[in-house]
């Protein structure tokens, strides 16, 4: 069985820390805001609790 439980608190995130807090008027904006949010908050800021409360980029450093 598959768990989709990363997902699901990858989009709470998501939509709480960035896209409840804003109107997007056109898609292009919505696509630049989310890629801008992922690849510099959460995979590079944003600690993880399934992995010992570092950011994601810290653990693939670790583990390369």
């Amino acid at each position: 069985m598959l768990h989709n439980a990363p997902m699901e608190s990858f989009f709470h995130t998501l939509k709480t820390e960035l896209a409840h807090h804003r109107q997007y008027q056109t898609r292009t904006e919505a696509k630049r805001d989310i890629f801008a949010f992922i690849e510099g908050f959460y995979n590079r800021t944003r600690i993880h609790s399934a992995i010992e409360y570092i950011a994601l980029i810290q653990m693939e450093l670790k583990a390369a």
